[in-house]
């Protein structure tokens, strides 16, 4: 199901890029901009079996996706600016802002460098507990122990699921289908079969976690950039529509105490971990703006209309998927309307 809707999606991507209807879309379109949504930012090529290679892009990619928005006459702008020209009353020139979920280490490395160059202000919405270096990055953690692997055992329930993942074939077959188990599971019964996983398989959680997020230095020195924004992605990076409603608010109102400790200010924007209509709903927004948060988003794919004026912490997000990287897409991650039609 997953192959066939990229396919899918690939193949409207190049019905637009060739046919160049997307500048006629954005014409007509009342959109006043778009929130991207980036993870991971890589120069390699991943390998053969690389299931969250959808959350990364290459450098290049990212450096032309800039290039390009402003030659199309966006601005790029921080998202207090974005949310000024949502709630204007008057016609906006059209913007673009560029999100980072996660606080990996390759954003410092890779990223920042690109947005220093061309002076693009952005946003990285942090998960304090990766940061601390005790979070469970599980769906890279699950990918890393499957492709080892010609079969892994799965507990649950009191049985013992063999699953196979001897080809790639199987890999991603045996990827799709625990992850699908994990995310139908509670966040307690989640963290603890990725526990169990790790345990059997002799794989350090810690260290994955230490390896691929900054420690709270690199955070600062990369936050201290004037063109950065720190947003929150609460402590644990839970769903928290799974969590009950005293949890949900501990996660995130601790993540702005601490980020508030560490930098001298409470962030005033949020990403919803994961982000989707299961992950994130109305209880969830009125959670945010009860908290005092200026905006909130999603991962639900869509631009920004001024009707959103009325459901900042409800806002939707473009992702720079890594399955979608040809240049000639770039116009039409930036014609909003083309996302509003591929919503599940």
């Amino acid at each position: 199901m997953r192959g066939f809707r990229n396919a899918a999606v690939r193949g409207l991507f190049e019905l637009l890029s060739a046919s160049r209807l997307t500048s006629l879309v954005r014409a007509l379109s009342s959109a006043r901009g778009v929130i991207f949504a980036l993870h991971r930012v890589l120069p390699d090529d991943p390998a053969d079996f690389s299931p969250n290679a959808v959350l990364q892009v290459k450098p290049e990619f990212l450096d032309y996706a800039i290039r390009r928005v402003r030659t199309l006459g966006f601005d790029i702008v921080d998202l207090d600016e974005a949310i000024r020209r949502i709630e204007a009353d008057f016609q906006v020139k059209r913007f673009v802002v560029f999100s980072f979920d996660g606080a990996y280490r390759d954003n410092l490395k890779y990223a920042l460098p690109i947005l220093r160059r061309h002076q693009a202000p952005f946003t990285l919405y942090v998960p304090t507990a990766l940061v601390d270096g005790v979070g469970e990055i599980w769906g890279q953690a699950l990918e890393d122990i499957i492709a080892g692997r010609d079969a892994i055992a799965v507990e649950g329930e009191g049985e013992t699921e063999i699953v196979p993942s001897a080809g790639r074939g199987e890999k991603q077959a045996a990827y799709d289908h625990v992850y699908a188990k994990m995310r139908a599971m509670s966040e307690p019964a989640r963290v603890a079969l990725i526990r169990d996983l790790a345990r059997k398989y002799d794989y350090d959680l810690e260290a994955q976690c230490r390896a691929l997020i900054m420690d709270w230095a690199e955070l600062r020195s990369f936050a201290a950039d004037q063109l950065c924004t720190i947003g929150a992605q609460t402590v644990h990076n839970y769903e928290l529509a799974k969590l009950p409603a005293e949890q949900a608010r501990t996660e995130v109102e601790m993540s702005l105490k601490v980020l508030e400790a560490q930098f001298g200010r409470r962030p005033l924007h949020l990403s919803y971990p994961f982000g989707g209509p299961h992950s994130a709903g109305p209880r969830e927004y009125a959670l945010a703006r009860d908290l005092g948060l200026r905006s909130a988003v999603t991962t639900t794919p869509g631009g920004l209309y001024r009707k959103n004026r009325n459901a900042l912490t409800a806002l939707p997000r473009v992702s720079l998927s890594g399955l979608y990287q040809a240049r000639r897409y770039v116009d039409v991650f930036v014609t909003p309307s083309v996302f509003t039609l591929l919503r599940p």
